[in-house]
């Protein structure tokens, strides 16, 4: 008999997360002592506010350390409810909640709760790179639905119409957007829930994890508070993680009808318990403290956003719309294809165009088929202005030497 490792069919639909892999690469051209700047990586570089930590502290001195309820501890999901009341007009129970350990564990839980073989999964394109994979490790199929910088961006009515079949289960939504930056305004979201209203069998899962980062004067807004008729088939997904600056202590969290919260909170009493006794006790100090910290926050990325568009704009072949959320630029790298770059490669592909670019000047990108749209690439403005200067004057240079 082989000893051999024989991998399943579900991991061989897998493709790996090209954020983390351009990430990794980044890492590693760094520890090497190349002068590497990442604008792969999707996380605030603010550090974690003081009253949030003091909660933590806190929690670890009265002995929160012990296991707790699978989905979340009482006080956090109190404080889930309230937010979600005070922020976003919407009423819930406390046993319509679910907390898990980040909000890939809430996606993947709903989907592998709801999903069965040949069901499908409405994603507006680009979409985050973990929409697709997820869908298909739980044995659904991801529908793309095409929605170009022509376009904002952003879905309309009449795109996911022609994406809807008798298989669909689920919509997903993500505003604002990973990776374009794209936020959808409530007559954007009832146009579509117009359309939902016709498919009872499709439900919707709103990625809102970057609800607090608007910009342009936008309003939030989340399709059950626009469509409150939708709301017993809407599960309403959100975190700590990008508003308060909490991406390693992995909170996640959701809204949505007991009977699917219940089955989620099965799947994670099998798969990872509760998350984090700790950084639950951190999330209760995130929602229930001040949010005044924002404000400096917000408008450094208007700032750094505002350098980062315009100077993609001044490179050749560079188009970039300017996002109204998140941290993100997806700009257009439609003008390089074609051409060969410093190092001899003909950039056939946005994803030869990221690699190249960081093998001749040092900047990681992630391209922008891996989010399901091309040719485009995504990059994160993240980071100090300095960096970013630095960043846009090599790709510039970049451009300018494609011949």
């Amino acid at each position: 008999m082989s000893s051999e490792l024989i991998l399943s069919e579900t991991i061989k639909r897998v493709q790996p997360s090209a954020t983390m892999v351009i990430t990794q690469r980044a890492r590693e051209l760094k520890e090497k002592g190349e002068n590497v700047i990442s604008l792969s990586v999707g996380e605030p570089d603010f550090d974690t506010p003081d009253h949030v930590k003091e909660a933590a502290i806190e929690a670890i001195r009265r002995g929160e350390t012990k296991y707790t309820a699978v989905d979340g501890i009482p006080e956090l999901k109190k404080a889930i409810v309230e937010k979600f009341k005070r922020e976003n007009g919407l009423e819930y129970q406390t046993s319509e909640i679910n907390v898990s350990p980040g909000g890939k564990a809430v996606l993947w839980n709903a989907l592998l709760a709801t999903l069965n073989p040949g069901d499908e999964v409405v994603v507006p394109a680009p979409y985050w790179v973990s929409y697709p994979d997820m869908a298909a490790m739980a044995g659904g199929h991801a529908v793309s639905a095409p929605a170009g910088d022509d376009l904002g961006f952003k879905l309309p009515p009449q795109a996911l119409e022609a994406a809807i079949t008798d298989k669909t289960r689920w919509l997903i939504l993500n505003s604002p957007s990973n990776p374009t930056g794209a936020v959808y305004t409530a007559d954007e979201l009832a146009g579509l829930a117009e359309v939902l209203r016709k498919h009872p069998q499709v439900w919707v899962m709103t990625d809102d994890m970057y609800e607090h980062l608007l910009y342009s004067g936008q309003e939030f807004a989340t399709i059950a508070q626009v469509a409150p008729d939708l709301k017993d088939r809407t599960l309403t997904v959100n975190g700590v993680s990008k508003a308060f600056a909490m991406t390693g202590w992995r909170i996640g969290y959701a809204a949505g009808p007991k009977k699917l919260i219940d089955a989620m909170c099965k799947i994670g009493g099998q798969t990872t318990s509760n998350p984090c006794s700790i950084a639950q006790w951190a999330a209760v100090g995130a929602l229930t403290g001040p949010m005044n910290f924002l404000d400096g926050w917000k408008k450094s990325f208007v700032e750094r956003r505002d350098l980062v568009v315009a100077g993609l704009n001044k490179a050749e072949g560079l188009t970039c719309l300017t996002p109204d959320g998140a941290f993100y630029a997806y700009p257009n790298c439609g003008g390089c294809i074609g051409k060969t770059a410093p190092n001899g490669e003909v950039l056939k592909t946005d994803t030869d165009f990221v690699a190249a670019l960081l093998a001749c000047e040092k900047v990681a990108a992630v391209p922008g088929s891996a989010f399901g749209l091309a040719p485009y690439f995504r990059v994160s403005y993240a980071t100090s202005t300095a960096v970013l200067e630095d960043a846009v004057a090599r790709i510039q240079r970049f451009c300018s030497q494609l011949s």
